[in-house]
This record gives C-alpha cells, structure tokens and sequence, in this order.
C-alpha cells in the first residue's frame, strides 16, 4: 500500500480519487450515525468521516485523540472541512491506541512546559520546529554559495572564550576541571589559516543570570570566522545573510508563515541597508553615561523607534571582550559590532579580532587573563598573522524576529533555562 501526505490531498491532485494515509487523531467527534475525525501528518490536517456500514466502524470507535491510524478511502471536496476536503473512510487500521490526552484547551503555560515531549506534537510546535529545520538548512545554503568550509570545535574547552561569570563548570578526569563551550570562537580562529572561510551551527551554553524572554541556558549558535576580513566587510557579509535567510524562509515556508500569523510577503520584501549607530551615539540619544550598559527594553525601543534592523558599534573596550580590536581611530571603544532585530533586541555579536600577538598580551593582561590558558592563541598571532573578523548568531532569538514569536523558549523543541531541566 502507498501512502501519501496529507498536503498533497489539500492542494487538489487528489480529489474523487481513492487515498491512503497515516497519521495521528488530531481531534474527534462521535455520533450515532457517522463519527468525524481530524487526522494530523506532519504536512497538514484532514478531516475523515466514517459511517456505521463501513466494516471498521467498531474498531473507529476506540479511538482518542493522538492514536496514531492508517486510513483508505475517497477523496470528496467540502467548505466544511478543515482545508476544504475530506475523506470517506473504506477501511481503517490502528497502529497505537491512545490514552485520554493530558493536553486540552487552555492549559496553563506551566503545565505545557511540563508536559513539553507530548506538546511538541501541537501544530503550532510542529510549524515552529519545521521552519527552524528550514532555517538550519538555508544557512548552509549561504555558506555553500560563498565558498565556506563548515567546521567543528571542541564543546569542552579548558579556558573562557567571553568570560567566567556565565560559564558552566564541569569536573573533567579526576583533578581538572573544565567548561562547556560558550563560542567556537577562539578554535576557529586557529581553523582559518587552514580553511580561511569556515562557519558552524552548534550547541553554546551560558549559565546566564537573566530570566528574560529572550534567553537559554542552552542554545544554538551559528557563528562565522573569515580570513581577510575586515570590520565593514564583517558587517556587509552580516546584512546580507539576514536577508539571504529572511527571503528563503518565505519562499520555502510560506503556508507555515501564514498559518503562524507571519506575512511571508513582509519577509520577501525586507531588505537593507541596515541603521548604523555607534554605542556613544546611542547613549546621547538615551541620555545616559558612558559605560552605560543598554538593557534588552533600551534595544528593543531602539529598533521599534527606527522601524528597522540596527547594527550597533564601537563599544567602550572594557564593555567587550578580550579578542577584540582597538579602533585605531578611538582608543576607547573597539571594533565591536551587535545586531539588533525588531522585536527581540540583540541576535548577532561579533567584531574584527586582534591580529597584533603584542596587542593581543596587553589585552589579556588589561582583562586579567592567565598567559598560559592562552599560550596557544597567542601563537596564532606569531606565524603568519592576517586580519580577520567574525560574529555569531542566536538562532532561537532569530527565530523569535522571523516568526514574530514573543518567547524564545517556543523557538526550540526542549529549552533549557536555569530554570526548565525536565523533561
């Protein structure tokens, strides 16, 4: 028997034709004379009906929501039916029984989290993980474009790449100790003298402190690192990725987008250039001090302000990481570069990096980092140094931004916070 998906009936090729498909009870409703259910793949919904003369009606008859069926019969259009059609059903097999459904209407937020293996198999969560696959795939159709090598690095590492405050300690061996990856950064760096143009999408995690909206403890991280590549170039390459990433998400996923509530026109038609602001810029216009840190409510009010995508540069030294360069032309601030999206603030960090071995010692020491946890990233700057540039991205926060979701924990299958372990 073949079986085919549900969306291939909803776009028309099959109507008055006899269909086999598989899939799990979405919802039912059972009357004396016919029973009506809704039957979910991971392409669509369909109603199917079936009536008490057909030989299968007893077994129909055990069936809950989410038991998972396979079903024969014909094809028929009807308004009234979610998507237009429906299928009289000939003959029916179950292939899992299921037990009354934990999950009904207006379950708290706190219950869904609980409960989050059974509720990814919502259509909402179905749409959002099917686009997040898409998403995933679309950047490595860029970087296979522009010539790029994808490259892994170690998820332990035996030093800080960003800093100590959010790190996740781990014992490792009997008397070491080390921490889960925050950025390839520093091992990419080690990677470009060899491939030049390399990118990753990987697991990062920070022990952050802010239960907002918009954080993980665990995410992925889709970071690039460039040989030759300088601080505007670094931002040109950034703008056109986002824009690369917007429009093939709305081609490849326009139903998901709409049935979301996401315009997938709006995305066809985002575009640049992207508002350049500088930090000392930005903090005249809030009327505050320097060194003063931009919350996520400063940012988001920032863009909202603007009506568009914001890159915002050249940050106080002391404000950044250790990697990054001075700006020759202001000694005070770097070449330091966020992104930030409407609606969710911050999504990408990265700079130019130091390529000076000299200035990069009186960075670690300014930072108050050992020499020898970093003796062999100096050493990077001893044979044959180039300029180079980098930045990472927050898939889940770019998702928020592409989806117009208001959570970051909805952006992932099983998110992970200080606070959600389980399940």
């Amino acid at each position: 028997m073949e079986f085919i998906q549900i969306k291939e009936i909803l776009d028309g090729k099959y109507t008055g034709k006899k269909v086999s498909i598989r899939g799990w009870i979405y919802r039912e409703r059972k009357q004396k004379s016919i029973s009506f259910f809704v039957i979910r793949d991971v392409s669509g919904i369909i109603q199917v009906s079936i009536k008490p003369e057909c030989k299968d009606w007893t077994e129909a008859q055990k069936l809950l929501v989410e038991a998972s069926v396979e079903v024969t019969g014909l094809v028929k259009e009807d308004v009234r039916a979610p998507g237009g059609f429906e299928i009289e059903v000939e003959s029916l097999s179950i292939v899992g029984l299921a037990e009354r459904f934990l999950i009904t209407k207006d379950q708290s937020e706190e219950f869904l989290r609980r409960v989050r293996h059974l509720w990814i198999r919502s259509r909402k969560m179905t749409i959002i993980l099917k686009v997040r696959s898409a998403l995933f795939q679309a950047i490595r159709e860029f970087y296979e474009q522009k010539g790029f090598y994808e490259f892994q690095s170690p998820i332990f590492t035996g030093s800080a790449c960003e800093g100590g405050s959010t790190l996740f300690e781990v014992k490792y061996g009997d008397d070491k100790k080390a921490y889960l990856s925050q950025s390839w950064q520093l091992y990419a760096e080690a990677a470009i003298f060899a491939l030049e143009k390399i990118y990753t999408i990987a697991p990062s995690f920070r022990a952050e402190k802010s239960r907002t909206r918009r954080h993980l403890a665990e995410y992925w991280h889709h970071e690039m690192e460039c040989a030759w590549m300088g601080f505007e170039d670094l931002m040109k390459f950034e703008e056109e990725l986002i824009i690369f990433l917007a429009h093939r998400i709305a081609e490849k996923c326009r139903s998901e987008l709409i049935e979301l509530g996401r315009d997938p026109d709006e995305l066809l038609a985002f575009k640049g250039p992207f508002l350049r602001m500088t930090y000392e810029e930005t903090i005249k216009e809030l009327g505050k001090p320097w060194g003063y840190d931009l919350t996520d409510k400063d940012e988001r009010e920032l863009v909202a302000k603007y009506g568009k995508p914001i890159f915002l540069t050249r940050f106080p030294r002391e404000m950044k990481a250790f990697y990054m360069k001075v700006d020759p032309k202001d000694p005070r601030v770097v070449l330091g570069v966020d992104l930030l999206m409407p609606g969710v603030g911050e999504t990408t960090g990265g700079s130019e990096r130091i390529s000076d071995p000299k200035e990069l010692e009186e960075s670690l020491k300014l930072f108050g980092l050992k020499r020898e946890d970093y003796e062999w990233y100096l050493d990077l700057r001893k044979y044959g140094s180039v300029p180079h540039s980098g930045f990472g991205l927050g898939t889940e926060r770019f998702l928020m931004w592409l989806l117009g979701i208001d959570h970051i924990i909805d952006t992932t299958a099983f998110p992970r916070t200080l606070d959600i372990l389980y399940p």
